[in-house]
């Protein structure tokens, strides 16, 4: 399964770390942060959401 929100599409993205060295800032390294998903059931099937989508939709649910 892919690392994608089923409802709003969302993926991964880069993150770069800057570090103050000498006065100057330095890209450092680069890091993949990647949404939360959860399994959760929509219209009867089992799919991957993430944790944002799941509270906005329990939001319009109740």
């Amino acid at each position: 399964m892919s690392r994608k929100c089923s409802v709003c599409d969302k993926t991964s993205k880069v993150n770069t770390v800057l570090v103050k060295l000498r006065g100057n800032y330095n890209p450092t390294t680069k890091r993949r942060k990647y949404p939360n998903l959860q399994w959760t059931t929509i219209n009867g099937e089992r799919t991957k959401a993430c944790t944002k989508c799941i509270r906005t939709m329990n939001k319009t649910i109740k």
